[in-house]
């Protein structure tokens, strides 16, 4: 086997190195090796901006990641890398870069955010999460500016019925490398456990993180079902069990809104709505 060594790289650096390529050939989906279709990170990465995402299963196509992508590139004039954690990089814009999933921990779907609190994660910078059920449709660049240095994460959406909700919503959440560790490492401690005890990623961040954290203005980043739509009418489609609307409309788009977000029916791909099949792309 031939060694490679880099100039001005550490042992440690390239201990890292090596072990993350290893990780990249024996990942697989369905028993066959990934397809080397998208980009891997550089070992030496220099603190920069990071857009972040999360594709774990089946739930949601490649074509939500290449989408989000798509719309980060429109909408936001800073630099940054692109990210997408994942297990499965079949159909991936190859102008994404991809990171795979830590394996054998029992997680899947919304139980892999933790992880991005890891300070180990191999992203060194600012690191802004988007769940793939979003639609962005003005320019983010406030969610890299905005209160620089600490940790950002949407009100849990309930705000719409109760002025005084203070939980926290995390489609959309930004944090600096490594800050609020604890988010990750005692949840790594044990698993199983947590995921027993709490509905969701998002109630065990809001149980870990009691200061230091600011909301991001409700304003900016809204619901499209109850904020965006007013909570219209809906039907459950008899064959395929998902809800739509009953009648396609316009969303209400206040002056600063710049996301909307998808939580439960219907997803951005189903949704009968024309703004949405106009931004969603």
């Amino acid at each position: 086997m031939v060694k490679v060594y880099i100039d001005g790289e550490s042992k440690a650096e390239r201990k890292a190195r090596k072990a993350l390529e290893k990780s990249q050939k024996t990942i697989k989906t369905n028993d066959e090796p990934l397809p080397n279709v998208a980009r891997t990170i550089p070992h030496n990465d220099p603190v920069k901006n990071y857009v972040v995402c999360l594709k774990h299963g089946t739930k949601y196509s490649s074509k939500y990641v290449n989408n989000l992508y798509s719309m980060v590139k429109r909408h936001c004039t800073l630099d940054f890398d692109f990210v997408c954690f994942t297990e499965d990089t079949s159909g991936l814009n190859p102008e994404i870069i991809y990171k795979p999933l830590p394996q054998n921990l029992g997680m899947s779907g919304w139980w892999y955010k933790p992880m991005f609190f890891n300070p180990d994660l191999g992203l060194k910078g600012t690191i802004l999460f988007f769940d793939l059920d979003v639609v962005i449709f003005r320019n983010i660049d406030n969610l890299f500016t905005y209160e620089q240095g600490t940790f950002c994460i949407c009100k849990d959406f309930n705000r719409s019925v109760r002025r005084d909700w203070n939980r926290m919503n995390s489609s959309v959440f930004r944090l600096q490398t490594g800050q609020h560790s604890n988010v990750y490492t005692d949840f790594i401690k044990d698993p199983k456990t947590a995921m027993r005890r709490m509905h969701g990623d998002q109630d065990w961040i809001f149980a870990n993180i009691k200061s230091g954290f600011k909301f991001w203005p409700d304003e900016w980043i809204q619901s499209y079902k109850w904020e965006m739509r007013g909570r219209p009418k809906m039907v459950r489609n008899p064959k395929t069990g998902k809800r739509n609307w009953q009648e396609p409309g316009e969303p209400n788009l206040l002056p600063n809104t710049n996301v909307a977000v998808f939580h439960g029916d219907p997803n951005p791909e189903d949704c009968i709505d024309f703004w949405v099949a106009k931004n969603w792309k």
